[in-house]
């Protein structure tokens, strides 16, 4: 290869980057594209092949390297040099108004000029460029601690690698997904037999923080930014700085407008409430923000939220339909769900034909029947839910609804149990609970089976390889290697790893067994008690509950389960298969660690990893104490998304402050 050769190809790979970096912003950013799909896949096939012929023309800020990278073993955390604080709300126009005198109050200003802007649905995150190479990327996390997502992030093709201009900056904005994809998108995980989102801020959420930078390469993320962390640019107002960030070819929501008072605020907020609807995307409000970043400034933040900002919260659309029907749905619990079946109506821009009615008591209380009209609503914009009965327009042909003895799948017996709303099938081999069992079982927390995921679960349910957990100790390779996409060291290493979880200790074995109510500090504290699955399978709700910490409805669900004809089956497979039953005692008990010993955690707001009670059990398992108020006495604060006043009381007291992440460090060493 001549020196020639290499420079031509140079340049052909510089003029190609930059080409298809223009077609990407015309694409992706403007929605304005200059040339077909075809032309551009002809051009990203030439860059691929002259960086394969020019290994040393390779670079990570290429076109090309937006397919993802090697999985991640985990996220890091990345502190934020300036918080990323949520906001206040406002609901009607007097809270707006309200809000606007606190302003002119604080500032001493007559009147307040103020940019508002769509609020969008989805996860917020941060952008650090330096020299206008786009270097990392974070949720917001706790807004003071998120998680790096750089390699997830490089992937989404709106956020430019380089910038036009040398800048250092943080930029921030919201990941999301657009009603078609989103739609879309679970209809290939529904054809993959994949559980479906909720809702796009959910598959948005999701797919950025994936492990594998590939998944989220396949979804169809996209990006609005509105704002900045950290810079030192020299910007006087919000709408120069949005100005700015286009002219840097970060895309930019443009339903943008400056209004002056709360009168033009409000009516800025009429405009949209409707229109919002013919969007392309989900928005559930209006961001109000000083225009004036020296404003913005002098206004300051409280810890949670800023004083020159807030997010009016549009009210839920409340329409009337009729119930043609009420059908039942089982879950992994065995929780038989009445589902509402309603005459289509539209609600916040989309259709809507099914409600949950949670259990009986819901029915009841809300005296829904079938053949009745009733008031409905989207709960948060995303979730359908019915208000109330209009019973004026009753005609006494309507049924009453009476929930099923029988479980609608399996037949078995259905058990409401004392002190519990749900009424629920506890026969462990229902096979409209057994993929969700599969994927239980086989989780980290469980009995930790790598590679037994949701996709491969349903395949093997399908397939009639596996009727219940215990079927899993049965399976040989040369069964998975004639499922799809199975080759065979995947189907060698599954059977392996089923293998090596036989001997799991007890606690693990009771957790995946999925008995109500009984999570991974229960089911501890059964093994610990017990010792063998034998005693506690035969033991009576008397000596279940002397256990501290035990309680009549813990107790209540485990001899139910036992009592099952169906869970004695599900046993003696595993037991045949040589499934451990003991829990281990000495040195090797992993819980005889007990390095949080006089230490004390309060948790404060929602957990994304963990239930409260989880984070608890991982406390209390390591001799550590849990409390819900914060004192003098309180070691470690521990906060989740949306905190509440522990965390202000907390950095008074000077109590340590950790995030999830950090959490999960303290409790592992």
């Amino acid at each position: 290869m001549s020196s020639s050769d290499l420079e031509k190809a140079r340049e052909r790979v510089t003029l190609l980057r930059r080409e298809i970096d223009e077609h990407n912003y015309r694409y992706h950013v403007l929605d304005q594209p200059l040339i077909d799909d075809q032309s551009f896949d002809q051009l990203m096939r030439e860059l691929q092949e002259l960086e394969q012929k020019y290994p040393e023309l390779q670079d990570p800020d290429s076109p090309t390297m937006r397919v993802g990278g090697e999985p991640l073993p985990a996220f890091e955390p990345l502190e934020h040099k300036v918080p990323m604080l949520g906001l206040d709300n406002a609901f009607n126009e007097q809270e707006l108004h309200d809000f606007d005198g606190r302003v002119r109050r604080l500032t001493g200003l007559d009147r307040i000029e103020y940019l508002c802007e769509l609020k969008m649905d989805g996860l917020a995150v941060s952008l650090q460029y330096e020299n206008g190479i786009f270097m990392r990327g974070a949720t917001r996390g706790d807004g003071y601690t998120g998680e790096d997502i750089t390699q997830n992030l490089r992937t989404i093709r709106q956020i430019p690698l380089q910038l036009p201009e040398p800048v250092t900056l943080e930029a921030r904005g919201e990941i999301y997904i657009n009603r078609a994809a989103f739609l879309q998108l679970n209809r290939q995980r529904e054809e993959q037999g994949l559980p479906v989102f909720a809702n796009p801020r959910n598959a948005a959420a999701g797919s950025v923080r994936q492990l594998d930078p590939r998944l989220a390469a396949a979804r169809p993320l996209r990006i609005f930014l509105y704002g900045l962390g950290e810079h030192n640019l020299d910007q006087n107002s919000q709408a120069g700085l949005l100005a700015y960030l286009d002219q840097l070819r970060l895309p930019v929501n443009p339903n943008y407008a400056l209004c002056t008072g709360p009168d033009q605020v409000w009516e800025y907020c009429l405009k949209w409430q409707d229109k919002r609807h013919d969007l392309p995307y989900e928005t559930d409000g209006i961001v109000i923000k000083v225009n004036r970043l020296e404003l913005q400034k002098n206004l300051g933040s409280t810890a949670r939220s800023p004083r020159w900002a807030i997010a009016f919260k549009y009210p839920p659309e409340e329409k009337a339909t009729r119930v043609l029907d009420i059908r039942v749905n089982v879950g992994r619990t065995g929780a038989i769900t009445p589902v509402a079946i309603l005459e289509p109506v539209t609600l916040s821009g989309t259709t809507v034909q099914r409600a949950s009615l949670h259990n009986e008591d819901f029915i009841a209380e809300k005296g829904v029947r079938i053949g009745d009209t009733v008031s409905v609503h989207k709960a948060g914009e995303i979730i359908p839910e019915i208000l109330g009965v209009i019973k004026d327009k009753r005609t006494g042909d309507e049924k009453e609804f009476q929930m099923p003895r029988k479980c609608p799948s399996c037949s078995s017996d259905t058990f409401r149990l004392s002190g519990e709303a749900a009424r629920r099938c506890l026969n462990p081999s229902c096979p409209a609970q057994l993929v969700e069992k599969l994927i239980h079982f086989a989780s980290r927390r469980a009995m930790d089976i790598e590679g037994l995921g949701p996709a491969l679960a349903e395949m093997l349910y399908r397939e009639g390889l596996v009727e219940d957990v215990g079927d899993l100790y049965y399976l040989r390779s040369e069964q998975l290697t004639g499922l799809e996409r199975i080759a065979e060291k995947s189907a060698s290493n599954l059977v392996a790893a089923i293998e090596k979880s036989k001997g799991n200790p007890l606690r693990r074995l009771i957790f995946g067994l999925g008995i109500n109510f009984v999570g991974e500090k229960a089911a501890r504290l059964f093994a610990e008690k017990f010792g063998h699955l034998d005693r506690l399978r035969t033991a009576e709700e008397e000596k279940l509950i002397s256990i501290p910490e035990i309680g009549p409805k813990i107790a209540e669900a485990v001899v139910n389960f036992f009592r099952m004809p169906e869970t004695g089956t599900v046993l003696e497979k595993l037991e045949q298969a040589g499934v451990n039953f003991t829990e281990p005692v000495g040195p090797d008990r992993e819980e005889e660690s007990a390095h949080l010993a006089g230490k004390t955690f309060v948790f404060s707001g929602i957990l994304e990893d963990y239930k409260r009670e989880e984070a608890a059990a991982l406390v209390e398992a390591r001799g550590g104490k849990v409390s819900s108020s914060i004192s003098k006495k309180t070691d470690y604060l521990v906060v989740g998304k949306e905190p509440g006043s522990k965390l202000d009381k907390a950095r008074d007291l000077g109590v340590e402050i950790l995030s999830e992440d950090r959490f999960k460090e303290v409790v592992r060493q």
